[in-house]
């Protein structure tokens, strides 16, 4: 009971926001972006924090300054201090929504471990600095930013479009987007959804390609334990628990998953061949043949962000043994983390990592992880909007679809029935990615650059 008293309250707290909530709009469409990015990265929307409802209550008092009617505007979870917001803006009804989404929730950042506060929006000539600038806070205020833009402008759409702004990404969705799902599923049901998940590629300072994304690999959580009698650790044995695990994770470590390639990846190499000169070129080709050459394929496995679309992958991730230094382990555990191809089967990893620990007396369990999720079809509707618009903003550059393989949202979405794509036209150094890293970044250009490519596509697919 008392959660729902939650849920009811947060559902009416937009009749509680007082009026010096209220935002005064710039008329300058760069300057209300930054006024709501930085308004957004100051909000610690840590899983530690309980600043989430804020952050949302902050973004829905902009959309009420600009003229969104409180019936268009919702706050909701299941949680007191984890809201999720919900903001519809009407179009003629001749086509089913559009769902545009960003998650404003961050992971965890140490003042200690910056050289910057995590959670002032500090800047340079040429980046913006803190959590979240780029995961996700970006894509959040550039939405709610083009919400303002399209109400100032008096932009009439062909059908709504519906912005979803939610608070628990970063730990599994549980409050955000499934909450939203099973418990409001009318205010984000639509016929597509643009997502996280694709970013533009920046090389050497120019645009190489934008991804967007359709597929992403799924996580599993996956035991390995070894149990021993144990003893004094003054007579040691051969026998020992924390050996025994560490050469099962030696074997996990040079084992590779079987290359499996889906139509989603074939297209993304097909691409990378185009944007790649001389040899490297001509392995993203090789991937395309059957057998693949060896030597292609261990020189594109050698790099990690290519191995990872290649195959589902397995790394140990958390270590657990012993209980006293004087003392011979009597267990020791460890978490292998292992992000699997769509179309996979745990039960199948899970015979696969038991065979290939070869060791009856170690236990190998799978401990849970994500649902698994269909790739979302690439239609000419998707494909010709992201297209025209990255040749009109720059020309020339290649439009690559992608499976991530780190999780979003999306697959929550995909399961529920809903194609997601993850298209930003944010555009990052392939070499210098900081998301959940130290002194995340954002350059000013690719943020200004995704506020007008996102304005576009919305444009493009509401039109």
């Amino acid at each position: 009971m008392k959660i729902w008293n939650s849920v009811i309250l947060l559902a009416i707290m937009l009749a509680t926001i007082t009026v010096s909530a209220q935002r005064d709009i710039p008329a300058d469409d760069q300057q209300l972006l930054v006024e709501i990015y930085k308004e957004l990265v100051e909000y610690k929307t840590t899983a530690s924090e309980q600043n989430n409802t804020r952050a949302v209550e902050g973004m829905a008092a902009w959309l009420q300054a600009a003229g969104f009617a409180a019936e268009d505007i919702f706050i909701g979870g299941a949680l007191p201090h984890k809201g999720n917001l919900v903001v519809r803006y009407r179009g003629t009804g001749s086509r089913q929504p559009i769902i545009l989404m960003a998650h404003i929730d961050v992971v965890e950042a140490e003042r200690d471990d910056w050289n910057l506060d995590p959670f002032v929006l500090n800047e340079d000539e040429d980046y913006f600095y803190g959590r979240g600038t780029l995961d996700d806070k970006a894509m959040a205020a550039i939405f709610t930013a083009n919400l303002v833009r399209f109400k100032r402008e008096g932009y009439v759409p062909n059908r709504d479009i519906v912005v979803a702004l939610t608070s628990d990404e970063e730990t599994g969705g549980s409050n955000g987007i499934n909450w939203l799902l099973a418990n409001q599923p009318g205010l984000i049901r639509g016929d597509l959804a643009i997502n996280e998940g694709g970013y533009g590629l920046l090389q050497d300072g120019q645009p190489l390609a934008t991804t967007i994304q359709i597929a992403e690999k799924i996580f599993a959580t996956f035991q390995v334990t070894a149990r021993n009698p144990g003893g004094h650790s003054s007579l040691p044995r051969d026998d020992n628990a924390i050996y025994d695990l560490a050469v099962a994770l030696l074997k996990i470590r040079d084992f590779d998953f079987p290359v499996q390639l889906n139509d989603v990846m074939r297209v993304s190499f097909e691409r990378q061949a185009e944007i790649n000169s001389g040899q490297r070129a001509e392995d993203f080709r090789a991937l395309l043949q059957e057998p693949i050459p060896q030597d292609s394929l261990g020189r594109l496995s050698a790099e990690a962000a290519i191995n990872a679309q290649l195959r589902t992958t397995a790394v140990a991730t958390l270590l657990d043994g012993g209980h006293a230094s004087n003392a011979l382990a009597q267990t020791a555990v460890a978490t292998v983390n292992v992000r699997m191809l769509p179309g996979s089967d745990p039960q199948d990893v899970l015979r696969t990592l038991t065979r290939v620990v070869d060791n009856s007396e170690l236990e190998v369990v799978y401990r849970g992880g994500g649902r698994m999720s269909e790739p979302s079809p690439l239609t000419e509707e998707i494909m010709n909007a992201v297209e025209s618009v990255t040749e009109s903003m720059w020309p020339g550059v290649t439009v690559m679809p992608t499976m991530s393989t780190g999780a979003t949202d999306g697959a929550k979405m995909r399961i529920a029935g809903i194609p997601t794509y993850g298209v930003s036209g944010i555009f990052v150094d392939r070499n210098d990615m900081r998301i959940h890293g130290q002194d995340e970044r954002l350059l000013k250009k690719s943020l200004y650059e995704g506020y007008d490519f996102l304005y576009r596509l919305a444009q493009e697919l509401s039109q």
